[in-house]
């Protein structure tokens, strides 16, 4: 009698209660191999792989691509083929579901058995332990069966319907609307890369449905897993709105009707960054009790050629050192405050995906160069979809310059369990009293929100003090 499996989805590192599918390698009635790429996740984070469990036929997969997918629900349905190399029972496949089926807690009503298989079941004790000293076989990763080791692990370029690329890199030709099929692949062993996508996108040489022959095109198209239907529903849009016009037919302007009646436009399920981004300020707002400072940094001092994004680290840290209450965190349930001897900028990075905010290290112990090329490691980074999980939290304090886009002030939100951030809006000149008469002056908004809760505003207007007199110095 045939095994049938069910794969639930793992906690994939992100602490997320969900993730989106990008792109399914299989369909049912497929026949995967342990450990083969079975899906790519997008979390808020990153594009992921998720490999198969078992070697076998899959039968059920969980929706298709832009669906989410809750942590600890159906991923997949697999009948086990044992003719084919399976994991060993009682090998830890390090997938973690969340709830009590983790690796190590103890089985309801079995405290000397561990829960650690993909169905939530319980392993027997068949299996020999491992010899003293000797390496074991997982070292309790996220998703697959990984050998522990000192080594650098890399992820691999996957090659589905003949073309070999990265998830984020798959995740940024489906957004784009690329078919990786007809892009020119320049990275190594023929790998399409973010570049190439990319570029392929700004020529438009890589559109589905492009011209090509009929045949291959099609070949490509179904085995990519890339269906011809988006693209159809991306054209719609654009024939209807060639058909409307402002004006009636008797020549008099249109009238829409109230929201009550009619709404046009399609409601769309928030996924992946901008998931995340509204679960973290929903947070926000409970928990923290805010208040804004604002004023004015006279920059008529500096020399051409300053770097505003760096100086305003630079003023960061100098005012985190003067007055270090708001370069900390807080502890909301236990009331405890942690002050922090060095200074991790969270740096606000704007993308069409969502708010990402990466954390410059050690910004205090960094020159203006170092602060410039660290920022723009991590913007490139952010772009691609490259960064590390690690790097987009533990800050101690945050820094949004929307300014370079518009607004002179805002009320930034401060996301725990940090205490406090600074926004700069745009720079503008003002008309400044000097003695003898007045001068024009270039000067940039800021607003400091800090949490009410832990910090005062004495200690608050001291530090954005601080921060003033260090952007007024010339360099």
């Amino acid at each position: 009698m045939s095994q049938t499996k069910t794969f639930i989805l793992p906690d994939l590192g992100e602490g997320l209660p969900d993730a989106t599918i990008v792109e399914w390698f299989v369909k049912p009635g497929d026949t995967i191999r342990l450990d083969a790429p079975l899906v790519s996740m997008e979390t808020a984070k990153a594009v992921v792989e998720v490999p198969s469990p078992v070697s076998g036929k899959v039968l059920k997969l969980a929706g298709g691509d832009g669906d989410v997918v809750i942590t600890g629900t159906m991923l997949a349905v697999f009948e086990v083929d044992p003719s084919m190399p399976q994991r060993a029972e009682g090998q830890d496949t390090g997938h973690h579901h969340g709830g009590a089926a983790h690796t190590g807690d103890p089985a309801p009503g079995a405290a000397d058995k561990v829960v650690a298989s993909d169905d939530g079941g319980v392993i027997k004790d068949t299996g020999a332990p491992a010899p003293t000293g000797e390496v074991r076989s997982d070292a309790g990763t996220v998703v697959g069966a990984m050998q522990s080791s000192d080594a650098v692990r890399s992820e691999a370029a996957v090659a589905v319907g003949g073309v070999k690329a990265m998830p984020a890199v798959r995740a940024m030709a489906r957004k784009l609307g690329v078919d990786l099929s007809r892009v020119r692949a320049t990275g190594a062993d023929g790998v399409a890369t973010m570049d190439d996508v990319k570029r392929a996108a700004a020529d438009g040489s890589a559109k589905p449905g492009a011209a090509g022959p009929a045949s291959v095109g099609a070949t490509q198209v179904a085995t990519s897993g890339i269906a011809a239907a988006p693209v159809a529903t991306r054209v719609a849009p654009t024939s209807e709105a060639a058909q409307r016009t402002q004006l009636s037919a008797t020549g008099k302007p249109m009238r829409t009707q109230p929201p009550g009646v009619s709404a046009s436009g399609q409601p769309e399920q928030l996924k992946g960054v901008r998931r995340n981004m509204a679960r973290v300020m929903a947070d926000a707002h409970a928990k923290v009790v805010p208040t804004t400072l604002t004023d004015d940094a006279d920059i008529h001092a500096w020399a051409h050629g300053n770097d505003m994004t760096v100086r305003l680290v630079r003023a960061i840290c100098v005012a985190a050192k003067a007055v270090p209450a708001l370069n900390a965190w807080f502890g909301g349930d236990n009331l405890t405050r942690t002050l922090h001897p060095h200074v991790d900028i969270g740096i606000a990075v704007d993308t069409d995906d969502g708010l990402f905010v990466p954390a410059l290290r050690n910004a205090d112990v960094l020159d203006a160069r170092g602060v410039r090329e660290a920022i723009t490691r991590l913007r490139m980074q952010v772009e691609d979809r490259s960064i590390p999980s690690s790097e987009l939290s533990g800050y101690t304090i945050s820094l949004s310059n929307f300014g370079m886009f518009a607004g002179r002030y805002a009320t930034p939100v401060v996301v725990p369990p940090c205490v406090a951030i600074v926004a700069a809006g745009r720079a503008r000149h003002q008309i400044t009293p000097v003695l003898g008469g007045f001068e024009s002056h270039k000067v940039i908004p800021l607003s400091l929100t800090f949490d009410h809760r832990v910090c005062t505003g004495g200690e608050a207007a001291r530090f954005l003090r601080a921060m003033l007199d260090d952007l007024g110095l010339p360099g």
